[in-house]
């Protein structure tokens, strides 16, 4: 990942950590991993409106669930794997949750976020995973 893209991530999670203090309202943070290329025109399609994305690389983007707690954000996580695995025809996509915390900076969130994808890419029972799969990793 460029500094480019990471000082994207970094205003995208501090600009929600602003809206968060000034109006009160959720928001979650989520790391998707598609084993084909994805474009953003292609995972744009598959996310709601509100939802913010930045692409790491062909493989990965980083989500930010808009005003979205982070039991709104598994369900949304679960409907975006239904519309990736009917369009690609797989079940190659891995979506990482991490609870919404304003103590974590931008470094922190995208770490959390790395851990627990890797985390549900070896337990791929569940492909949808949020910080509660790292309590047994420490």
């Amino acid at each position: 990942m460029t500094d480019n893209i990471f000082n994207r991530i970094k205003v995208q999670i501090k600009r929600t950590y602003y809206v968060y203090e000034r109006y009160d309202t959720l928001a979650t943070f989520a790391l998707i991993y598609h084993e084909k290329k994805l474009s953003p025109e292609q995972l744009a399609g598959f996310l709601r409106v509100s939802d913010q994305f930045i692409m790491l690389d062909d493989n990965h983007y980083f989500i930010n669930f808009t005003y979205t707690s982070q039991k709104d954000a598994f369900k949304a996580s679960q409907n975006l794997l239904l519309y990736l695995d009917h369009f690609f025809n797989d079940s190659k996509t891995y979506i990482a949750l991490d609870s919404f915390n304003t103590n974590y900076s931008p470094q922190v969130v995208l770490s959390r976020l790395r851990q627990i994808l890797a985390e549900t890419k070896k337990n791929s029972y569940s492909r949808i995973e949020d910080e509660s799969i790292l309590s047994g990793v420490f």
